[in-house]
């Protein structure tokens, strides 16, 4: 009883520091680990997400679904309906964050129930996973529905935490409203402390969506300017079957690669020392984007502190 007592505790503990338990750190096949990107995902009246299911399907590797997975307002119904015939055939392999749609039914609660421990904490969001060298935070840019973003705020309390406890030679992020972006929502500076956190800690990519495109940074340091010794690399991934949005002119000047017609997922293969990144045009897409880029070290003015 003692054994069970002490179990049930420590998943208790996990629930509570945000570190999701289950298959989440498992590997899902040998080899580099891969991850597979997208948000803004279904809609019933939309048949986006079928093609970019389509493509899932055939792609081993965990799934990374950037928020406003299930349109108008991330319903148990639109879960059930839009979602779940589509995307949700990975559901067992897929570490999802909300985005301001699900937010659309109170406390998001029908995402929470539906991808259960694998969205974390249900009044938070956010948590912690390592796919096979790396390791991963996904977290809640719905700043206002958590208690904020900013440095006085428990996410980024909660994160700064678990980046010292757990430091790696690779690390990513990624949460829904992107902190740089071309698209029409353009730059979200709520998630600025969040950013600056990560680039001190020798991050390597930030993925989101929000915007309906997709779209590639150079690495940047914390003020947004190129840093290609230690800048972290934003991917926007907002093409996963919702209906796309057009680009500011001019785009933002570390923007290096753009497309607003095209739906699709990106592929990141995660090596032990390096990633390389492709985006995955759905069946007759033309457009793709492909590169790898070693990780690195923490900018030298951190690695002391």
């Amino acid at each position: 009883m003692l054994i069970v007592a002490c179990a049930a505790l420590l998943v208790a503990g996990a629930g509570l520091f945000g570190l999701v338990t289950g298959n989440a750190g498992q590997p899902v096949a040998n080899g580099p680990a891969v991850l597979i990107a997208a948000g803004d995902i279904a809609d019933c009246n939309e048949d986006g997400d079928s093609a970019t299911a389509t493509l899932v399907e055939g792609m081993p590797g965990t799934v990374i679904a950037l928020g406003d997975n299930a349109y108008e307002v991330g319903s148990s119904s639109d879960y059930a309906q839009c979602y779940g015939p589509t995307w949700g055939a990975f559901k067992s392999r897929t570490r999802p964050v909300p985005g301001n749609h699900e937010y659309g039914s109170p406390g998001a609660l029908p995402y929470f129930r539906y991808f259960g421990a694998d969205a974390g904490d249900a009044g938070r969001g956010y948590y912690a996973f390592e796919v096979g060298s790396w390791r991963m935070y996904a977290l809640n840019s719905n700043c206002d529905n958590i208690g904020g973003c900013g440095r006085t705020s428990a996410q980024y309390a909660w994160l700064t935490a678990d980046l010292a406890a757990h430091p790696a030679s690779c690390v990513a992020a990624y949460w829904h409203h992107p902190r740089w972006s071309s698209g029409m929502h353009g730059n979200q500076s709520r998630m600025q402390a969040i950013w600056e956190a990560l680039f001190r800690a020798g991050a390597e990519i930030v993925l989101s969506g929000h915007d309906h495109d997709y779209e590639r940074f150079a690495p940047q340091d914390a003020s947004g300017q190129v840093d290609s010794a230690f800048g972290v690399r934003e991917f926007v991934v907002g093409t996963g079957g919702k209906s796309h949005y057009g680009f500011r002119d001019p785009p933002l000047a570390n923007s290096q690669a753009r497309n607003d017609d095209t739906f699709g997922v990106l592929r990141l293969q995660l090596d032990t020392d390096a990633y390389t990144w492709q985006f995955m045009p759905v069946a007759g897409g033309t457009f793709t984007d492909r590169g790898t880029t070693p990780c690195h070290s923490a900018p030298p003015s951190t690695q002391a502190s």
